[in-house]
């Protein structure tokens, strides 16, 4: 699948300014893919840029990675870890440390590491742990054309205010018919940028635009398993966030039939998970 750009869309990015991918994260992506890594330079690549280092020994501590003994270093978290799990996270926090937050974010990240936990643990509860620290990234990531977009957009807030009230579905309509694009493919062109992995560019790109996506075959099964992860995930932290209100969560009405077809669950196997998650 290629991104693709309305004429308005394109004259709109050239005033946008997408990050490129910090100097560390270049020198930490050539590194693990040489024949024979080398641990100790990857560890001196990541000890180098503070906020990096600082946030993947936050994230392998965090509940989605509970130990039975803090991680404390670097080195720890590689050798335990191993660099297959790890490089996911790396370029999640990566993202994070990277993109300005505008003070009307002030929250942005604590939700997106909130999902993105919800992602990891979800794949482990659905037996599919080779795809978690995919998930964990995708999780972190998927909404990073938010901020993006509030920094270049002043009245940016008025698409949050649509959310928040009227759920992301309509949102996101808001937002292309406002500015002629919208932050997912924003997300997917940064993703794009900084070579994530193409199931993740998708479902990053295709997140909103759901009907019928699944028998679309626009995405492979692997990009499909992360969108129903995704979603679950978003579903659950909405839960959790208006709990004992009568908000419905009209992104996941809009999809949510077709997401518990494809992970194979019933309505009253998804609440348990719910509970589950919950009582964790």
């Amino acid at each position: 699948m290629a991104i693709s750009l309305t004429q308005q869309e394109k004259q709109i990015l050239r005033t946008i300014s997408i990050p490129p991918r910090p100097e560390a994260l270049v020198q930490f992506s050539q590194e693990t893919k040489s024949a024979e890594p080398d641990i100790g330079k990857i560890t001196t690549i990541l000890q180098g840029d503070v906020a990096i280092s600082a946030a993947v020994l936050q994230v392998v501590n965090s509940a989605a990675f509970r130990r039975s003994r803090e991680i404390e270093s670097l080195e720890q978290a590689i050798m335990i870890l191993g660099l297959k799990r790890l490089i996911p996270l790396v370029k999640a926090v990566a993202v994070k440390a990277t993109v300005e937050t505008p003070k009307s974010l002030e929250n942005f990240w604590v939700e997106q590491s909130d999902i993105a936990q919800l992602c990891s643990t979800l794949c482990n509860k659905l037996k599919k742990p080779a795809l978690a620290n995919h998930a964990y990234m995708l999780g972190l990531f998927h909404t990073v054309g938010i901020p993006l977009l509030c920094v270049h957009f002043e009245d940016y807030e008025e698409v949050l205010d649509t959310a928040k009230n009227e759920g992301w579905t309509k949102a996101a309509a808001f937002e292309f018919d406002k500015y002629n694009t919208s932050h997912a493919t924003i997300g997917a062109l940064l993703a794009q940028q900084w070579k994530l992995p193409k199931p993740m560019i998708n479902v990053i790109y295709y997140q909103h635009d759901v009907s019928g996506i699944f028998q679309s075959g626009e995405l492979d099964t692997i990009s499909l398993e992360l969108l129903s992860i995704l979603k679950l995930a978003r579903h659950g932290n909405f839960i959790t966030q208006n709990a004992g209100t009568i908000v419905s969560d009209e992104e996941w009405i809009a999809i949510s039939d077709e997401v518990i077809d494809f992970v194979g669950l019933s309505e009253e196997e998804l609440e348990e998970l719910y509970s589950e998650l919950e009582s964790d």
